[in-house]
């Protein structure tokens, strides 16, 4: 019989697969970033209006859904800007009870246009694209930690291109 992990093991297994995803989401590898969530996963995007005064949802998927999107984006038109998050994990709580773990991050998302309208002008130059917070919840077995559930809670609300593609 394996030893359970102590709870700051976990809690590092965790904050690693949140900077795997960011990894592997940057450079545009999404099967690999499936392969870290759950059957069961689901995945939104919301925000908050103070004009309508109430919360958003932009987005929302569940896992084979997010498959079949992410399959789609090669057939998109883009401008083929790279987005890059910088993501800083603020805290992580493990229910041992459960099996389960949340945390909460914040992220900075940026965007490095390589062509578009300017091109000439703008090629190369980084932008801010986004930023807010994730609030994750994973699933802890054997193998690990897996993404149960990501909710983006953006501070942003004038989204550019690029906006179809998983923050």
């Amino acid at each position: 019989m394996t030893k359970p992990k102590e709870p700051e093991q976990v809690k590092a297994s965790v904050r690693d697969v949140i900077y795997r995803a960011c990894l592997f989401l940057d450079e545009e590898k999404f099967g690999d970033w499936l392969t870290l969530c759950t059957p069961e996963f689901n995945y939104r995007i919301k925000t908050y209006s103070p004009e309508i005064r109430k919360e958003m949802t932009w987005y929302e998927q569940d896992r084979a859904g997010l498959q079949n999107m992410v399959e789609m984006l090669p057939k998109h038109n883009t401008d083929h800007g790279r987005l890059t998050r910088h993501v800083t994990v603020y805290a992580v709580d493990v229910d041992e009870a459960k099996g389960e773990a949340t945390a909460t991050s914040s992220v900075a998302c940026y965007r490095t246009m390589l062509d578009g309208i300017n091109s000439h002008l703008d090629s190369g130059e980084s932008r801010l694209f986004v930023i807010g917070k994730y609030h994750d919840r994973f699933r802890l077995d054997k193998d690990g930690p897996r993404f149960l559930e990501r909710t983006v809670i953006l501070d942003t609300r004038r989204l550019d291109k690029g906006s179809h593609y998983p923050v």
